[in-house]
Formats: C-alpha cells, sequence, structure tokens
C-alpha cells in the first residue's frame, strides 16, 4: 500500500514538473526576439557601474554642499594669571588677576578662498558627472559588442547549416553510385567526412553561441532568448560627418573639459591663499571670590608677507597643473579624431566587402558547388564538389566575420555621443 502510495505521489510530482517545464517554455517562447536597443536598455538599468558613478556623484555633491563654510569654532579652557613662584606659587587665591578662563575661537577664511573652495567642489561635481557619461557610453558598447558577439555566431551558425542538406545529397549520391558500381568506396568515405567536419563545426558554433550567451547575460542579469536579426549595421545613426565635426561632445572627451574645470578652479584656490584670513576669539575669566570677573576679545588676521616660497609656489604649481591638463586635453581631441576617422574608414571598408560576399563571392562559390555536385551526380569525379564545398565554407566563415567586424566598429561609432545630444 505504501509503496503505491509512494508511486501515485512520485507521478503527481512529475506531472507537476512537466506543467511547469511547459509553461516556462511557453512563456519564453512568448517573450520577442530581443533587439539591440532593447539590449542596450536592459544592461543600463543593471549595470553596477552606473550605480557606482551615481553614488560618486552624489558624494560629490554633498561635498559641494559644505564647501565654503565656516570652520567649526574652537572651544577653549585654561587658567591665566596663575602664579608658579613664590610668593603664592600654586594658589588660585594669592594673586587677584588670576582666573579660570572658557572661550569660543572662530576661524574666518577669507571670502576670496571660500568662493574658490566652493568653485572647486562644484568643478569636482562636474568632474563625476562627465565620469557618469564615459561609463554610460562605456557600458552601451560593452553590451552592444556582448549581443554583436551572439549575433554574428548565430549568422555564422546558419550560414554552415545551409550547406547540411546538400552535403546530405552528396553522402546519398556516393551511395547510390558505389552500390550501382559505378563509384569507389573512396568517393562515399569522402562524402561522409565531409559532412561530418561540417557537423564538427555546426557543434563548434554552437559552443561559441552558448559562451556569447553567457557573455550578453553577464549585462542583462538573465537568459538574454532568442535575438532579432533585424539590426541594420549599414547605416550609422548619426552621420560621420558629425562625428568627425563633434568630437568635443563625444564621451570619451566629456572628461576632459571637467578636469580643466577642476584645474582651473585648484588655481584660484592657490591664488586665494594670498588673501589674509581672520579669526574671532571671546573668553570669560572667573576670579576669586570678591573679584571681579573678565571678558576677553581678540581679532587676529594671518599676514601672508613672504608670499615668494608659500603662495607663490602654490600658485606656480597649480598654473604648471593647469597647462598640463590643456595640452593633454588637445592629445585627447586629436586622438580622437584620429579613433573616429579610422573606424569611419573601416567600417567604410567591411561594409563594401560585405557587398561584395553578397553580391559576387558567395553566388559564385554557391553556383560552383552546385554546378560539381551536378558533375558528379552525372558520373565525374567528387574531388572538384570537395573542394568547391571546402572553399565555400570558409568563404562563409570570412564572411561572418567580416559581418562582425562591421558591427563591431557600428557599435564603436554609434554610442560615441551621448543621447542627450544624438539626434
Amino acid at each position: 500500500m505504501l509503496s503505491i502510495h509512494f508511486a501515485r505521489h512520485l507521478m503527481v510530482a512529475g506531472l507537476a514538473t512537466l506543467l511547469w517545464a511547459a509553461m516556462a517554455a511557453a512563456a519564453h517562447a512568448a517573450e520577442p526576439p530581443l533587439t539591440l536597443d532593447a539590449a542596450v536598455r536592459r544592461g543600463l538599468a543593471r549595470a553596477p557601474q552606473l550605480d557606482a558613478r551615481t553614488a560618486d556623484t552624489a558624494a560629490a555633491r554633498e561635498e559641494a554642499a559644505r564647501a565654503g563654510q565656516l570652520p567649526d569654532p574652537t572651544l577653549t579652557f585654561g587658567l591665566s594669571n596663575f602664579p608658579v613662584t613664590s610668593p603664592g606659587a600654586f594658589s588660585l587665591r594669592s594673586d587677584g588677576m588670576t582666573a579660570r578662563t572658557i572661550g569660543v575661537v572662530q576661524a574666518i577664511p577669507s571670502r576670496t578662498a571660500r568662493r574658490a573652495e566652493r568653485a572647486l567642489a562644484s568643478a569636482r561635481v562636474d568632474a563625476a558627472q562627465a565620469d557618469s557619461v564615459v561609463a554610460a557610453q562605456s557600458v552601451r558598447e560593452r553590451i552592444a559588442d556582448a549581443w554583436i558577439d551572439d549575433w554574428a555566431v548565430e549568422q555564422q551558425r546558419e550560414l554552415l547549416l545551409a550547406l547540411h542538406d546538400e552535403d546530405a545529397l552528396a553522402v546519398q549520391i556516393a551511395q547510390a553510385r558505389l552500390r550501382g558500381g559505378e563509384g569507389g568506396a573512396a568517393d562515399a568515405l569522402a562524402a561522409r567526412t565531409e559532412i561530418a567536419t561540417l557537423d564538427n563545426r555546426i557543434e563548434a558554433a554552437g559552443a561559441d553561441l552558448a559562451a556569447a550567451q553567457a557573455g550578453l547575460q553577464r549585462w542583462l542579469g538573465g537568459p538574454p532568448g532568442t535575438l532579432a536579426m533585424t539590426q541594420d549595421f549599414s547605416r550609422l545613426p548619426v552621420e560621420a560627418d558629425r562625428l568627425a565635426s563633434s568630437v568635443d561632445q563625444q564621451a570619451p572627451l566629456r572628461v576632459w573639459a571637467a578636469r580643466e574645470q577642476v584645474a582651473q578652479a585648484a588655481l584660484e584656490q592657490a591664488r586665494a591663499a594670498r588673501h589674509p584670513d581672520w579669526s574671532v576669539s571671546a573668553s570669560y575669566g572667573h576670579r576669586a571670590p570678591g573679584l571681579s570677573d573678565m571678558v576677553m576679545l581678540e581679532v587676529g588676521v594671518s599676514l601672508p608677507l613672504f608670499t615668494r616660497n608659500r603662495q607663490d609656489r602654490g600658485i606656480s604649481a597649480r598654473q604648471a597643473q593647469w597647462d598640463a591638463v590643456q595640452a593633454d586635453h588637445e592629445d585627447a581631441r586629436r586622438a580622437q579624431r584620429e579613433v573616429v576617422a579610422r573606424a569611419v574608414a573601416a567600417w567604410q571598408g567591411w561594409g563594401q566587402q560585405i557587398a561584395r560576399y553578397r553580391q559576387t563571392l558567395l553566388p559564385l562559390a554557391r553556383d560552383r558547388a552546385q554546378v560539381a555536385l551536378a558533375g558528379y551526380r552525372g558520373g565525374g569525379s567528387l574531388q572538384p564538389w570537395l573542394d568547391a564545398r571546402r572553399a565555400e565554407i570558409e568563404l562563409r566563415l570570412s564572411y561572418a566575420d567580416a559581418l562582425a567586424a562591421r558591427a563591431r566598429l557600428w557599435a564603436a561609432l554609434a554610442f560615441l555621443l551621448p543621447p542627450e545630444v544624438t539626434p
């Protein structure tokens, strides 16, 4: 009785598992194919790097909110006019001037220094925001690269799968000729070897596809599912001429303007050190009974008299740093122009090669293999078909590589301009 109950329990559990798997498969099938834009949006929403940059910006804003504020006051307490020699040494009552004091000291930096501190903090906020723009551009491009890796392997696998039926037909023809006494066993073995080699390439593409999906899942936080194969990599979302003329607006250059602002603000802060700082102190002194208490007020001012080896050195150092940032900015601008020009030229070159593949090379390779197979069926040699088939496989793999190369260059160019300046 127990075994029947246990068997019934297993059957119910098995049915529930099958039902759950069927529902999961149906839900997965109901999901629309994942486009490149959808993958980028999903990845951006789940990118820890952007959360980190957002936290950096929040930290910079908090620092900016407290910049330029007066420093905390200092509480002082002690003894004044305390005798330490005879007569009356170490007595609080032997001298009428002895008092126990408590007071407050407030340092007041110059208005110029506080203004410079606020400007430096504001520049650091801008720098943190620029870092966020650069990070978002990097994340978008890396998500696109991961999507393209998946897409390119799928393209390669489809190109190889399209040849499988013809390889199977060649095996059937070789076996039929062998049975009819018109062909040799070597041809039949060669045809079977060819289809097995093709199967190996397809299996390798399947393994590459699994690896590429793992790379995309790293950004999406879940399985990517089926990709939409409709992305057009033959047209850039921004014209190449505009990319060449908008280098300073591109994400990699955004950080340099912010760095110049930080260097300029640091220079102004160094110059502000030439302005005197002030301080105000007040103390209350309690004396022995019968004697009046006393109050003391003091105002202090710093005297930046010897600036040659102090403030002037600091100003010179900050000036040199600002000059260095400007020079580095110009170098980065020139390098970015080169990067864009090279990427555009390479992208256009791959586009021309892909057009030649589609219009000439792939059709010729297809015709050559079909003519060779027809000749073998008509009694000719198998070797011309084997040569044509291997050449066509290599050509298709080269075509898939060209598609991937152009797509990666497209991604590198498409995300240079942040979304707010992209039409």
